[in-house]
């Protein structure tokens, strides 16, 4: 467990990371009338990744949940795939990616990078990631109790984005 303990304290420092790119990104789209949207899901969002973690520290103790080899190590490879593919799309946005939904009136959709294969290539990882995190020490009810909130979450998420993107390109 401590190794997993480890592998979730990782997965939280990149999550801040992120929020300083987010923030740093945030003040340059709004200084170029950049517009939010969805603010309303944002603060769920926090909290479901949140619970995420959370969820993975704390239901391999409470629930006795071990460390099956067969399903933790596949599970680990997905986790790294999905860490491999966020920091792709990450720097392939740059500046206009964010944890928020900020768009830029006027610019052009990316077509770059993982963009060229997928609209929403970031949710592919972030969906990965919710799965496998927990699975890597067994947290199967973590996985499918944040996994099942976050399916419901990405239906709002990704419309907003959509319709947010769409006002901007024709702005």
């Amino acid at each position: 467990m401590p190794w997993y303990t480890l592998l979730v304290l990782v997965i939280a420092a990149e999550r801040g990371v992120e929020l300083v790119v987010a923030r740093r990104n945030a003040a340059w789209t709004l200084a170029r009338a950049g517009v939010e949207h969805g603010r309303g899901h944002y603060p769920v969002m926090v909290a479901l990744h949140t619970a995420l973690l959370v969820g993975c520290l704390i239901e391999p103790v409470l629930g006795g949940r071990p460390f099956l080899p067969a399903l933790g190590w596949p599970m680990l490879g997905i986790v790294v795939l999905a860490q491999a593919l966020r920091w792709w799309c990450i720097t392939t946005l740059g500046p206009y990616w964010n944890t928020r939904v900020i768009v830029v009136p006027g610019a052009r959709l990316v077509r770059a990078g993982p963009y060229r294969f997928a609209r929403h290539p970031n949710y592919v990882a972030v969906v990965a990631e919710i799965a496998a995190l927990p699975l890597v020490h067994s947290a199967w009810l973590t996985a499918t109790v944040v996994t099942a909130a976050n399916a419901v979450l990405l239906g709002v998420r990704v419309h907003c984005e959509n319709t947010a993107l769409a006002r901007a390109a024709t702005a």
